[in-house]
């Protein structure tokens, strides 16, 4: 997938496209049906598949205290939308100027200019230009101007409800990974490189991958039986079951410490420093609690990993093979 930068002045490819707009925050099942009628349509006409969307979130420029938390990182959202066979994903950067594009001014120069949009598909409540005052219609009456034409996707519903990024996270934030689920169409994930951390968790008894995290205000907290996939991408990418804990850490640090995602995987020897790793999060066991000692805090997270591994066990992967030494050492402490 080629992946392009910037505000769109230039445009980067001669392929004409078939486009589709919108942050993608989660790639959930909403988003995946938008990515599938555009490779459709881009099959039936010869047009590349490209997807446009913003860094950072609109909110995160105009009001970042009230912005939604980050289901995915940049780097996590090109990486689903490479797993959707999109061809072409624009990044663009959404800033105060480029917020004050008029509905006309954003179709010429980054939907025809930057783009070569020949069909675009968009979401039935879509909005765009200043104040947002492009709609459907506006689209619809642009696209006879520059030569393109336009669609809107109804709403995809699972379980009685409307799928959004917005009713992930809401699941997400309720402990309700079951429910999110349903809305992804897989396990939620948090992906990012293993770092040192204070080694806190080595001197429990528990050692602990410190996976980065790219935001500080992650969609969930917790503690959670996972599974955790190493070394993605690469010949000896492996997944074994482990147990995250996701949060502030009371216990141990401050009410305003940031969070951090640490995870202790199970029968695993090695190092992992440096690594690109994922924490796909199957189950979650309980809140983070904080305890009167260090001993107690042990005590707790060894019932953690023989809840962690009973659950993994039962469940098994939901989404993706995981290798027999995997299978095994989640059955067999």
């Amino acid at each position: 997938m080629i992946v392009t930068h910037g505000p769109g002045a230039v445009r980067p490819v001669t392929t004409p496209s078939a486009v589709t707009i919108g942050n993608f925050d989660g790639v959930h099942l909403g988003h995946q049906a938008m990515l599938a009628r555009v490779r459709e349509k881009a099959r039936e006409s010869s047009l590349q598949s490209c997807v446009l969307t913003f860094e950072p979130h609109p909110r995160e420029v105009f009001n970042p205290a009230a912005a939604p938390t980050r289901l995915t990182s940049m780097r996590e959202k090109v990486a689903l939308l490479s797993g959707q066979d999109i061809e072409h994903t624009h990044v663009a950067a959404f800033t105060r100027d480029f917020a004050a594009l008029s509905p006309e001014a954003f179709v010429q120069q980054l939907l025809v200019g930057t783009l070569g949009a020949r069909w675009v598909l968009v979401g039935d409540d879509f909005r765009f230009g200043a104040r947002r005052a492009g709609d459907f219609a506006t689209l619809t009456d642009l696209g006879r101007r520059f030569g393109f034409e336009v669609e809107a996707i109804p709403t995809v519903m699972r379980s009685g409800a409307r799928v959004s990024s917005s009713a992930v996270r809401e699941a997400l934030a309720a402990g309700d990974l079951a429910r999110a689920q349903i809305f992804l169409g897989r396990h939620y994930s948090i992906s990012g490189r293993v770092l040192h951390g204070d080694k806190l968790g080595r001197q429990l008894g528990f050692p602990t991958a410190n996976v980065q995290l790219e935001h500080n205000r992650p969609p969930l907290t917790g503690i959670f039986a996972v599974w955790f996939h190493c070394g993605e991408g690469t010949a000896g990418a492996r997944v074994y079951p482990g147990v995250a804990s996701l949060g502030k850490r009371p216990t141990v640090k401050a009410a305003d410490a940031h969070p951090v995602l640490e995870v202790h995987v199970f029968d695993f020897s090695g190092d992992l420093y440096g690594q690109h790793a994922r924490a796909e999060f199957v189950h979650k066991l309980r809140d983070e609690e904080k305890y009167p000692d260090l001993e107690t805090l042990k005590a707790q997270i060894a019932r953690d990993c023989e809840e962690a591994r009973a659950h993994l066990a039962a469940a098994g992967s939901q989404n993706e093979p995981v290798t027999a030494a995997a299978a095994k050492s989640a059955t067999h402490p």
